[in-house]
């Protein structure tokens, strides 16, 4: 299959096919693939993922120790996506300000040049509180829910403000939105409750990363179905993860929406960990057949590559993706 994968891969970089799926356009080859986050780096190069790194002492930290982790990061981001064919790198930054975030991009953009697409998160709408924030979050929702608006107008416009930073000065191409809004019953807020509260700031915050030329990939867990349509008229490029444990259909997403954003994920993470090999392929399968037709799909799991999940699941994930994940 190595040798198939050689053949009949067009001449694109995996970063310009990424967009052409972003933007739904039609493509030859392997349709393309990322993960949010790959969190095995342990099992695969004996390496701790960046995001499991504990950076409390960064700030006594010498510029030289300093640099040896920049470097560490990037060799365990690339090794990643060239082993297993992501053709997109979510960047997790080092503490400290908006300079550690640049020099990361630039020292990707060093190794990779233009062959990936590079993201950070960014976004800035209210996702679902945690749980020692649970209660006094929806007193304010009700007790004032103007003051709680001009916060979140606030941090939509602080979000821009940053990113024009790192429009002059990267090579950054776009964000991942990743407030999640949904449990797996629906949304944490009602649909009107969510017209009010984060639809009308999603909607800023993607506008204003499209006029910035950045593109956005809007990720949430759980049943978005109620939300679908408010999602998508929010203009985000694509939607993340379209989780089935969720009971979210990629087939009814696709027929509903396919038309107007690009769908990334579906494959079930949760049977990657605890369902047979058969079933793994299955929602494989399915994933790939729902969503490609039309274009418009990046093959993904249904969250990330997280710890616990066997490798060779993964693997497993893969071997189906080449084989049967090709536009003629």
């Amino acid at each position: 299959m190595e040798k198939k994968f050689e053949k009949q891969s067009p001449a694109r970089t995996p970063r310009e096919r990424f967009i052409l799926a972003l933007e739904r356009r039609p493509l030859t080859g392997l349709v393309p693939h990322f993960e949010l986050v790959f969190y095995l780096t342990m099992e695969a190069f004996r390496k701790v993922h960046p995001g499991h790194r504990n950076y409390a002492q960064w700030d006594q930290m010498s510029e030289e120790e300093r640099s040896l982790h920049r470097l560490d990061q990037v060799e365990i981001y690339v090794r990643t996506a060239e082993e297993f064919g992501h053709s997109a790198i979510f960047l997790h930054p080092n503490p400290g300000t908006l300079e550690e975030t640049v020099r990361l991009i630039d020292l990707i953009r060093e190794k990779t040049g233009d062959k990936f697409f590079l993201m950070i998160h960014g976004d800035a709408t209210m996702g679902i509180p945690g749980g020692q924030q649970m209660m006094e979050f929806c007193q304010r929702l009700s007790d004032e829910p103007e003051k709680v608006k001009e916060e979140a107008t606030i941090r939509v416009e602080q979000a821009l403000q940053r990113a024009e930073e790192l429009k002059r000065r990267t090579s950054l191409d776009g964000f991942a939105l990743c407030a999640d809004y949904c449990l797996n019953s629906g949304p944490f807020l009602s649909p009107a409750m969510f017209s009010e509260f984060v639809t009308p700031y999603l909607a800023r915050l993607v506008s204003g990363y499209r006029q910035l030329g950045f593109y956005t990939i809007k990720h949430t867990d759980g049943n978005i179905m109620p939300i679908l349509n408010q999602l998508v008229e929010a203009n985000p490029h694509a939607l993340h993860s379209l989780d089935p444990q969720a009971g979210v259909d990629i087939a009814e997403v696709k027929r509903l929406v396919g038309h107007r954003v690009c769908l990334i994920g579906n494959v079930n993470c949760g049977l990657l960990q605890t369902g047979s090999e058969q079933d793994v392929i299955a929602s494989v399968r399915y994933a790939l057949r729902a969503g490609m037709p039309g274009y418009g799909y990046i093959f993904s799991t249904s969250n990330c590559i997280y710890t616990g999940l066997p490798l060779a699941r993964y693997r497993l994930m893969l071997k189906v993706w080449k084989e049967e994940g090709w536009y003629v």
